[in-house]
């Protein structure tokens, strides 16, 4: 090779010192295991792949014009053992693929609690695992420690070797929470909630961010995950709830209005009702919650009385989160927050002694009134006879 070709190849080696090859050198066994997947894959591929480049880079040769020693069989169309290799060495590569992926699916399903947090190390049974509250806002991610009553913004520590349970959900839109190093991403969406299972092996600090498209401060949405021992954990923690401040409702209405390339935030106390109001998208005072909406629903509604409970409905979509949009909030009052909106409690809500109409029970058919047939005639009216 010429030095000139040499030359012309360095842009290209500078290019690849660039890249981050995290995703094939994880610090948590669940990534590790997921590389695995990926490389074993790969492979399988591959034996089918590299065959058929080189064979059809040799029939090229040995088959050109110029070779006239080359045999010339213009009437060959079958070989038994040519079709047996060509069909067979596929399938046993899809049958192995297909194992392998039902395999993968179930034992790292993110929903699956850990069996191991290495390859030869079991879980320690004596350890509770640390549980994080992931809340994905508009354009930041919140982390809440619901066993030590702490947040933070941008900024998420765990300890080497201890399994971290996620509970993951949305604000608004939705987002794919992602850390490499640790595990493969999951979706975070709005009045839902997904969860993960994870854990980190090697101290360090790795980049976390959202996979998925999300609005003008996409580009931004990145926080830091730190990997700690025991006691850079705890120093963490101590640290966090030195910094005083608490997340409550309304600092939480506030935080969540869309703001870009936020920095690192944190609260010494945190509302342990917060996560559970986020989730069922009922923060503000007197909002009637997802979850008591679904459970009268489930019941068969509110019926004729429920009508003094519901307030002018815009939803989220231009009322909330700092939208420039649409008039002040208004919402479905909750039926048993005493300081709803405009005074509309269930105090002054009376049950119906009956509860057959709520069921479609008792209710009186429908008049029906037969039409004449002339009534559906478009054309014009036929003579008549006399």
């Amino acid at each position: 090779m010429s030095r000139l070709k040499i030359l012309a190849l360095l842009p290209l080696a500078a290019a690849l010192t660039g890249c981050d090859y995290v995703v094939l050198a994880p610090a948590g066994d669940i990534a590790a295991q997921q590389r695995d997947l990926v490389i074993i894959s790969t492979v399988l591929m591959l034996l089918i792949v590299l065959p058929v480049m080189a064979l059809t880079v040799l029939f090229a040769w040995r088959y050109r014009q110029s070779n006239t020693a080359a045999p010339y069989e213009p009437d060959w169309d079958h070989s038994t053992a040519l079709e047996l290799v060509i069909w067979s060495a596929p399938l046993l590569i899809i049958v192995c693929l297909g194992a392998l992926t039902w395999m993968g699916t179930h034992l790292l399903d993110p929903y699956r609690t850990l069996g191991r947090i290495h390859a030869d190390r079991a879980v320690d049974q004596s350890k509770a695992p640390l549980e994080v509250d992931v809340v994905a806002l508009d354009w930041k991610w919140l982390f809440i420690y619901p066993d030590y009553g702490i947040a933070s913004v941008n900024e998420l520590a765990a300890p080497v070797d201890r399994p971290i349970t996620f509970r993951i959900t949305a604000s608004s839109v939705m987002n794919s929470f992602y850390i490499p190093a640790l595990a493969g991403q999951i979706y975070a969406m709005p009045g839902m909630e997904t969860k993960l299972h994870a854990v980190v092996n090697h101290a360090g600090t790795y980049k976390g961010f959202s996979a998925n498209y999300s609005g003008a401060g996409f580009s931004g949405m990145n926080f830091k995950f730190r990997g700690l021992d025991d006691k850079g954990f705890d120093d963490w923690i101590a640290s966090a709830k030195s910094a005083g401040g608490s997340l409550g409702r309304a600092e939480y209405l506030q935080l969540e209005k869309p703001s870009q390339n936020e920095p690192v935030r944190r609260w010494g106390s945190v509302d342990a009702d917060l996560y559970r109001l986020i989730l069922n998208m009922c923060v503000e005072t007197g909002k009637m919650c997802q979850s008591e909406m679904m459970a009268i629903d489930a019941k068969g509604g509110a019926g004729h009385q429920g009508l003094n409970n519901t307030l002018p409905l815009t939803y989220d979509k231009y009322a909330r989160r700092g939208a420039p949009l649409g008039p002040a909030p208004t919402f479905v009052a909750g039926a048993c927050t005493p300081d709803a909106p405009q005074g509309q409690t269930s105090a002054s809500i009376t049950a119906p002694l009956d509860m057959a109409p709520l069921t479609g029970a008792g209710l009186k058919r429908p008049s029906f009134t037969p039409l004449k047939s002339s009534s559906f005639f478009l054309g014009p009216r036929p003579k008549s006879d006399s």
